[in-house]
């Protein structure tokens, strides 16, 4: 099974300082959800992996997060893909639970739904504790440029062998190729 593993906010999506409260505020980056797509023609299981503090904080409610990830789905589905899976922390910063990156409690999740190592599987993200969390896993890492990946490229510090890229699309198409 060919699986992976990518973020949600700044990778698949525009991200906001104020969090994506809201179906509307979820705005798909140019060229992502046919990036998705590809892979789901290919065979590929796509798992969504991604912090949701706003939850912890009040902002949204779970009933707007599961519609925020409806319409995720049905714009996927509209370009011919689909997402597998998506895993969520719903923690805050201060909780100390084990799934918030850049701990690798859901990327564990993952390994034990899939019954899967997760040594090489590849995890593209665009901050730092993305790439951490997967790391730690033994996930070949990715870091797109979009989102906060100008600024984790700028601060430095990325697990060994992370590979970078522009965007979902360009990891998409390595991915695809190799």
């Amino acid at each position: 099974m060919k699986l992976a593993i990518i973020d949600r906010d700044g990778v698949i999506n525009h991200d906001s300082d104020a969090y994506i409260k809201s179906p509307d505020e979820w705005v798909p980056i140019p060229g992502s959800l046919e990036a998705i797509a590809r892979l789901s023609r290919a065979g590929w299981r796509v798992v969504v992996a991604t912090n949701q503090s706003g939850l912890a904080r009040g902002l949204y409610s779970v009933e707007t997060l599961n519609a925020i990830h409806a319409k995720l789905r049905h714009e996927l589905a509209q370009v011919g893909g689909q997402v597998d899976a998506i895993f969520i922390c719903p923690h805050g910063p201060d909780d100390g639970c084990e799934c918030r990156k850049p701990k690798s409690g859901m990327f564990l999740d993952i390994a034990k739904r899939y019954d899967i190592s997760l040594q090489n599987v590849p995890a593209v993200g665009d901050s730092w504790r993305d790439l951490q969390a997967a790391a730690n896993v033994g996930c070949a890492t990715w870091l797109v440029l979009t989102g906060n990946g100008r600024k984790t490229w700028d601060k430095g510090d990325l697990p060994s062998g992370t590979q970078v890229r522009e965007n979902l699309a360009e990891v998409v198409d390595a991915w695809l190729e190799g």
